[in-house]
């Protein structure tokens, strides 16, 4: 994922529903960053630049971390005695 896309995730991962989206008459580089949000619901407060950054870091570190937990699981297998063949069939 790029940049944006990251903080497009994180903002959906910090409340359910629509809550937020971007300027249409934006500002900087990218229409979708963080001085472009603006929040759709009146209960929810703009989070910081540090709260987002430090959510978009937890997703990429979730995710990171399930990449490297199947590639344990695979060698795991793979020590055991399964073949690439077997590995493939079990959708890993």
């Amino acid at each position: 994922m790029n940049e944006q896309e990251w903080l497009d995730f994180a903002l959906s991962k910090m409340h359910t529903g629509q809550w937020f989206g971007f300027r249409k008459d934006w500002t900087g580089e990218h229409r979708m960053s963080y001085e472009n949000i603006i929040v759709h619901d009146s209960s929810i407060t703009k989070p910081t630049e540090a709260e987002v950054n430090a959510k978009i870091q937890e997703l990429k570190d979730a995710e990171q971390t399930a990449i490297n937990k199947k590639a344990s699981a695979k060698q795991k297998l793979k020590d055991l005695g399964l073949d690439d063949e077997e590995l493939k069939s079990m959708g890993l």
